[in-house]
């Protein structure tokens, strides 16, 4: 698919304009909206694998293994509009707007409308897009202190988790081992393993900017020592 072409930029359209409605909805007090994302991101694997079938060769490793942040981003997201555990919801907003928004800005996709895994992977990274919004502007999460600290910790969990894959099976997850070939920021970032340093300061300069609009009302870095004894 041509990066920023017509069916690009129209379907982004199409994922801003059911995310103003989504979030809309949920607003007013209507639930389809988290059932339907729920539905979505807990089943995006299974429907992506049933897309696949219509390759006429096997389907890398990568793309049959869900190790890619952007799955295990929508099995949060799934599960936070389910079940609203703060954990759960902090990784679906900072990995969701942080990691897959970029997949959407610039996806690393070689089948165009309208081929199944066209549908599949927008449908994918859409919904968890949206929930990553429709979680803090329509249903009220916030994030709780030392948010920061603890993404950096997630982050560090699947950095290793996913180049250890990597390097035992000779997949690409995370893109860790080169940038997408459909071109991203990566590509500005020197040679393998060089690029891997900037990559991970760049995901935290992200996701403290992401948590900045809620830092007058937590305290971001760290938790428990500023906050204020109840009166007696």
């Amino acid at each position: 698919m041509e990066l920023f072409g017509l069916t690009h930029l129209l379907t982004v359209g199409v994922i801003v304009a059911l995310c103003y409605w989504c979030i809309k909805e949920t607003r007013k007090g209507q639930s389809w909206p988290t059932t339907w994302l729920a539905f979505i991101c807990l089943a995006a694997y299974p429907i992506t694998q049933a897309a696949y079938l219509t390759f006429p060769f096997a389907v890398p490793l990568d793309n049959t293994l869900p190790f890619h942040l952007c799955d295990i981003a929508a099995i949060t997201a799934g599960f936070a509009l389910l079940t609203r555990k703060p954990l759960l919801c902090e990784l679906t907003y900072c990995w969701g707007l942080a990691g897959t928004l970029q997949a959407l800005i610039t996806p690393n996709l070689h089948n165009t409308f309208p081929h199944p895994v066209y549908f599949t992977f927008f449908l994918h990274h859409g919904a968890i897009v949206i929930t990553a919004l429709l979680l803090p502007l329509a249903l009220g999460w916030r994030p709780r202190e030392g948010i920061i600290l603890r993404m950096l910790g997630w982050n560090q969990v699947y950095f290793g988790l996913a180049l250890t894959v990597n390097l035992l099976w000779g997949t690409n997850f995370g893109f860790l081992m080169e940038p997408p070939a459909a071109g991203s920021m990566l590509d500005h970032f020197g040679p393998w393993p060089w690029y891997l340093i900037p990559l991970q300061i760049l995901a935290m300069v992200f996701i403290i900017f992401l948590n900045l609009p809620f830092s007058r009302s937590i305290n971001i870095w760290r938790g428990g020592r500023n906050e204020a004894k109840p009166k007696a």
